[in-house]
């Protein structure tokens, strides 16, 4: 894993960041006054109890969610202040997302699942840049392949193909390994590991699961939608005494 200190420029900051909710007795407050970077080149974890905004808070980073006060900036770009059609084209060109149920499209094949994100951006389809993206997670011998047909281990990778084949700048992961058992799950996260320290891409992740944490250069803590404690160099076990100091 990178050092920290060299990783400290951060492809997403938050700043300042509120997010509610309406509801039949108000608005609820889901994230409050948050202010957070991603570091670039690095893997960060985000972790929590259940209704600490953790998602909200990935989904306004990712700008699938804007957020009420505060701003979210990809580089020089504010997301918060962006238009939807202008939003479209951040996600598709700049930005990856990785979800816990795939995502994957049951009619397609594994290699037209892949191309999607090319084909979406309107540029032309270079099979063996697809090819390169699944063979990046071992599954070029899976193309013709339909979901259907594979584990659930190996349609996340091929949700990971499909995200790192459009090279985005940050790829956004929401429980990626929720789904799976813990063998596919320690295979996710080592593909995930792979993208920050061979491809020099930033992955941020919610996750659960103190032994996925532990694969991330820093975990951030939340708790009632703001930031209580970072850790860097985790292991799974420091994360969960971290955790349970907020759980209880």
């Amino acid at each position: 894993m990178p050092l920290l200190t060299d990783i400290q420029l951060p492809a997403v900051q938050l700043a300042a960041v509120s997010k509610s909710y309406p509801s039949s007795a108000g608005p609820v407050p889901v994230l409050r006054e948050v202010s957070l970077g991603f570091p670039q080149r690095a893997l960060t974890a985000v972790m929590g109890p259940s209704g600490s905004g953790k998602t909200t808070l990935l989904n306004c980073a990712a700008g699938l969610d804007k957020p009420d006060t505060g701003k979210v900036l990809l580089g020089e770009t504010d997301l918060a202040a962006c238009g939807e059609r202008e939003l479209t084209v951040v996600r598709r060109s700049r930005i990856g997302f990785v979800f816990q149920q795939f995502n994957l499209l049951p009619m397609l094949t594994v290699y037209e699942n892949v191309a999607l994100p090319l084909r979406l951006q309107r540029g032309r389809v270079r099979r063996e840049r697809v090819m390169e993206a699944l063979r990046q997670v071992g599954l070029e011998d899976k193309a013709g392949r339909r979901p259907a047909q594979l584990s659930g281990g190996q349609q996340q990778r091929v949700a990971i193909a499909r995200t790192l084949v459009a090279e985005p700048e940050i790829v956004f992961a929401d429980e990626p390994t929720g789904s799976l058992d813990r063998k596919s799950g320690r295979q996710i996260m080592e593909l995930l590991r792979d993208t920050v320290d061979r491809a020099g891409r930033t992955v941020a992740m919610v996750t659960h699961d103190p032994a996925a944490a532990a694969c991330a250069d820093r975990v951030v803590f939340l708790s009632d939608g703001q930031v209580v404690g970072r850790l860097d160099h985790p292991t799974a076990e420091a994360v969960a005494r971290q955790l349970s100091l907020w759980e209880r």
